[in-house]
């Protein structure tokens, strides 16, 4: 059934608070575990998995049944459930621990995400860095958040927003372990640009705050890497589009819930100025 508007949105930023409680939980379980004695192995398509992610798929999916009953959660480790069906209107896309290299390597770029998707878009997103104690959070049309937590709480919440396309050099934010040379390629067409790398969805995250004006990844990724930063960045008044500069859309239970790239703005106005 579908609500009005504003009780919509309501229920949205509702969910983000009850969520942003799920990335708590699943960082103290995280950061329970010694990077150094992680068990790292690889799975099928060779990326490495740890107890860490294991333990916070665990409590993701705990606290998810208990704060969204009754709504479909697509994750990264366990991805293999969809491989003969299609996700429903409204679904949950989850990657308990995103940069797990990060994790491995004793870096702090790692990040739970969270993301409601509804008709294709995400409509709520939060995304926590368990060891610098930080979430970000966004809900369609109730704007974007940050927030420090510590010991399983959350402090008050600060405000964000994206920033204006400078007139001078501007700052992408880039993959440390997967900056392709086409994502290379689209930078140097836009002038003068400082690029600073970082790891996870940590990235989104700096663009939502201001802290930079582009990031883009113009290859392959998987929609868990990318649903929950999508919503934070647009909450927090940016863009999110496909390469050829089209809506993105989440759900493709077919191609292995794929997505062909993306860039992501801070300032919508140099989006549909650079990509025409």
């Amino acid at each position: 059934m579908h609500q009005s508007t504003r009780t919509q949105q309501a229920e949205d930023a509702r969910l983000a608070e009850l969520l942003t409680g799920v990335a708590i939980q699943a960082s103290a379980a995280i950061l329970a575990v010694d990077f150094r004695r992680a068990n790292t192995r690889q799975k099928a398509d060779a990326s490495p998995v740890t107890i860490a992610d294991e333990a916070a798929q665990a409590v993701v999916l705990q606290g998810l049944a208990r704060v969204a009953p009754g709504v479909p959660v697509v994750s990264e480790e366990a991805v293999g459930e969809w491989r003969e069906k299609e996700p429903p209107r409204e679904f949950l896309l989850v990657d308990p621990l995103d940069g797990t290299a990060e994790f491995i390597a004793g870096r702090l770029e790692y990040t739970v995400n969270i993301a409601l998707v509804r008709d294709g878009t995400p409509a709520v997103g939060v995304i926590a860095a368990p060891a610098l104690g930080l979430i970000w959070r966004g809900a369609a049309n109730h704007g974007a958040a940050r927030l420090r937590f510590a010991d399983g709480e959350a402090a008050a919440s600060e405000i964000i927003r994206t920033r204006p396309w400078p007139a001078g050099e501007c700052v992408a934010t880039v993959s440390r372990s997967h900056f392709d040379p086409a994502s290379a390629a689209f930078l140097a067409r836009l002038g003068s640009i400082a690029a600073v790398e970082s790891g996870s969805a940590i990235k989104f995250c700096r663009l939502a705050e201001g802290a930079a004006e582009v990031y883009p990844r113009l290859a392959q990724t998987s929609e868990w890497d990318v649903a929950a930063g999508h919503a934070v960045v647009v909450a927090a008044g940016g863009m999110l589009v496909a390469p050829d500069g089209t809506e993105l859309r989440y759900g493709r239970a077919r191609d292995g819930f794929r997505v062909p790239g993306f860039i992501a703005w801070g300032d919508p106005a140099a989006a549909r100025r650079f990509m025409g």
